[in-house]
């Protein structure tokens, strides 16, 4: 991973450090200092000098012989949620959408070929994933990442999907390249997607869009249901509707927010 930018700026220390970080994942939570420094292509002393930097800092502890990140970690994803506002602003839309649907709602953004989630309000039900802040699926096989990569351009849209995918999940029933195409042109027609077991067996959901001042598709907002105790019928009758006014609430407010005056207060 060394030397990967010639630019006189890139600063290869935080880089590194950002790598150890991210080699920390749900199949491999705690890692020794071989197994770390072998995951970020690292050699062991450097990798024991930002382990121990991470340490100094608080984002990764030692228990014995391994290492494990702390949940100061989540402090930098949440640092990107707040100052975009929006999970202030979603927040009780989807706490609205939960009661009113009785089903879980999720919101998520595209990473690469991937949707990480970045909001959530659950109900106690048992589904194939946990899910959490930050957890990793492959955008293709879910019906938010479908909405995230319908409102891509044709250029953006080859460049996420020609990035491998983070997320270490074994996908269902995967789409073939021209099933996924005309699955995006549908997408984009109809303003809404479905994932229908496609992502693993039990999980069905639908996700809609949620839009920036401008109409960019930004994040997205979700509905997910137990396949055994919600048919698809159920889901797009009763659920999508309230998914949709949910989406657009969100949509709206967040515009609202984004046109706000800004004020600078002088030191």
């Amino acid at each position: 991973m060394a030397g990967r930018s010639d630019s006189a700026d890139f600063v290869e220390a935080l880089a590194r450090g950002l790598d150890i970080i991210q080699t920390f994942t749900s199949l491999r939570p705690r890692m020794t200092l071989a197994q770390v420094a072998e995951a970020a292509d690292l050699t062991r002393p450097t990798a024991r000098r930002l382990l121990l930097t991470l340490s100094e800092l608080g984002f990764v502890r030692q228990l014995k012989s391994e290492y494990e990140l702390t949940p100061r970690v989540l402090d930098l994803g949440s640092a990107y949620v707040e100052s975009l506002g929006l999970w202030d602003i979603a927040r009780p839309h989807l706490m609205d959408l939960v009661e009113r649907t009785g089903e879980s709602s999720s919101m998520s953004q595209l990473e690469g070929s991937d949707i990480v989630y970045t909001a959530r309000v659950s109900v106690p039900k048992i589904i194939a994933f946990r899910v959490e802040i930050g957890t990793r699926f492959p955008a293709a096989a879910t019906s938010q990442g479908k909405v995230l990569l319908a409102g891509l351009s044709p250029q953006d849209l080859e460049r996420a999907l020609a990035t491998p995918s983070r997320s270490h999940v074994k996908i269902n029933r995967p789409l073939s390249g021209p099933e996924l195409e005309a699955e995006l042109d549908t997408v984009r027609d109809r303003g809404w997607a479905l994932a229908d077991e496609e992502l693993a067996p039990g999980i069905r959901s639908i996700a809609a869009p949620v839009r920036d001042e401008s109409g960019e598709v930004h994040s997205t907002v979700n509905v997910t249901v137990h396949a055994a105790e919600t048919s698809r019928e159920q889901l797009l009758d009763e659920h999508l509707p309230q998914l949709l006014k949910t989406a657009s609430e969100i949509s709206a407010d967040w515009a609202r927010w984004r046109r706000r005056p800004h004020i600078e207060l002088d030191d």
